[in-house]
């Protein structure tokens, strides 16, 4: 067979595949994009970043499964890594300039299963049920928060200052939720033995970690941090460390970063007036 014969049918194969996808019932995604001051049209979605941005939505999903299953500290490990993701997928598109308005809206919908949803259905299938009424509204106001939050951080994310987050950032609000379980669950507290003091210690934690998600308290979002220049010796020596503290009792190690991290911002908030 000559190789002009060979590649006719490679060719008549590739419109034959091509053909086989047209007649799916799913349409091709198509975004404008800007090219030199124009909107352009492309074809298709970026891979690379939109499966972190995937895995971390099956972490959420995850977390909620063992959470039904009992499994709170499966439950918080995966909200945890839906985090690490979640801060993943963003800089992965920035890095190998494959941001998209797709990747964009996928990231805001998977952080709110991830961070908004999961964390309030751990919580509530943990502490608060026994609170009735009062527990799953709790539960309720927290989600709600983080659905605002998220709509919010979307309409404004072309103007807002990227030093800084307005409110408690989603990831950070599900890590104190996640934490507490997380912490109380490694100390022996299960969901059937849950004093009712704790139960409402439990609910004020959610409701306030949902309030701070949409107040204006500015935030540190570390997004200045420069990952490609050179830093100290002494820096880079600091993260074996850091990671050998988290590894001695993960648990109550990253609640108590993430709540000094929540308290940052109301503090930074008075002082700020004070000074004015």
């Amino acid at each position: 067979m000559s190789e002009t014969e060979n590649s006719k049918i490679q060719s008549d194969d590739a419109s034959s595949s091509r053909s086989e996808i047209d007649r799916l019932p799913i349409d091709e995604h198509i975004e404008e994009v800007q090219e030199n001051g124009k909107k352009v049209p492309k074809k298709g979605i970026y891979l690379l970043p939109n499966l972190f941005t995937m895995a971390a939505l099956f972490s959420g999903f995850y977390a909620i499964i063992a959470a039904m299953n009992s499994n709170y500290e499966a439950a918080a490990i995966a909200i945890f890594v839906a985090m690490l993701l979640d801060g993943l997928d963003g800089r992965v598109a920035r890095m190998t300039n494959t941001q998209s308005a797709f990747g964009a809206e996928l990231d805001s919908l998977s952080d709110m299963v991830s961070f908004g949803v999961a964390p309030g259905l751990v919580v509530f299938t943990w502490g608060l049920a026994p609170l009735g009424r009062w527990g799953w509204a709790a539960a309720f106001i927290y989600i709600a928060c983080a659905a605002i939050r998220l709509a919010r951080f979307n309409t404004q994310i072309d103007t807002a200052d990227k030093r800084y987050f307005t409110g408690l950032a989603s990831p950070a609000a599900a890590a104190l939720i996640a934490g507490l379980v997380w912490v109380c669950h490694n100390y022996g507290i299960e969901k059937e033995a849950v004093p009712l003091a704790l139960s409402i210690i439990t609910a004020m934690a959610t409701v306030l970690a949902g309030l701070l998600m949409v107040t204006n308290v500015p935030y540190h979002s570390f997004k200045g941090i420069d990952f490609h220049g050179r830093v100290p010796f002494i820096v880079f020596l600091a993260i074996p460390l850091i990671f050998a503290i988290i590894v001695v009792d993960p648990a109550v190690v990253l609640m108590v970063i993430f709540s000094v991290y929540a308290l940052s911002g109301p503090f930074q908030w008075l002082f700020g007036r004070r000074l004015k």
